[in-house]
């Protein structure tokens, strides 16, 4: 198994140290990284390019979703996993139009943060326990107060396949083979689920996924 290659962004020396235990108590498993602020935790990111950066959503000097979007933007092939203290919605979605591939709260297990990188690594999604269950919580009491029919229902079998799939962050060319369909299928299937639900993108679809309970 390759090495993986993480650093970690966190303006507390003593959540460091200890994410850094965690992680490297794993097989294969390099913090190659640390940082106090986010202009440091970009800086090295964009240096030494790791498989996955962790960041604390809070830091200083620039905070964790606005290195996110930096990273996204000067690093694609970095995944970021999101380090926060709350389970709030708004910082989710701002986390996911950032670019960041999960949103962990700091109070989860050690095996959260194990699943979390080993799935943001393999380009998915991951939201702790907690916030998933928000999530689907909020999202069912506003259909009810607002009296809205989930659009769901309206999606074929087939596209609720490919949903889940663009959800969980695989590919076209992924999915395409997952279905053994073609990618251009793939294509003209995701189009049609972003109009029936009324979405703009990769991250809506995550976001409303979460919410309605398709993925964890």
């Amino acid at each position: 198994m390759p090495e993986l290659r993480i650093i970690l962004g966190d303006d507390h020396t003593i959540v460091r140290h200890g994410l850094r235990k965690i992680l490297e108590d794993e097989p294969d498993w390099t913090v190659v990284g640390e940082a106090a602020d986010g202009r440091d935790a970009v800086r090295q990111v964009l240096a030494a390019q790791p498989d996955v950066a962790i960041l604390d959503i809070g830091m200083p000097l620039l905070n964790g979703i606005e290195a996110t979007r930096q990273i996204a933007k000067r690093a694609q092939q970095v995944r970021v996993l999101i380090l926060s203290m709350h389970a709030d919605e708004a910082y989710i979605i701002q986390a996911l139009q950032a670019g960041a591939k999960g949103y962990l709260l700091k109070d989860s297990a050690d095996a959260d943060l194990i699943r979390g990188v080993a799935a943001v690594a393999a380009g998915k999604s991951f939201f702790s326990p907690v916030v998933a269950q928000v999530m689907l919580d909020d999202y069912v009491r506003h259909l009810a107060e607002k009296g809205i029919v989930d659009r769901y229902e309206s999606l074929s079998e087939r596209e609720r396949e490919i949903f889940q799939l663009i959800a969980e962050g695989h590919s076209n060319k992924e999915i395409a083979e997952i279905l053994n369909i073609s990618p251009t299928t793939v294509e003209t299937h995701r189009g049609h689920i972003l109009q029936k639900l009324d979405l703009h993108g990769t991250a809506d679809i995550v976001l409303y996924a979460v919410r309605r309970g398709v993925i964890r």
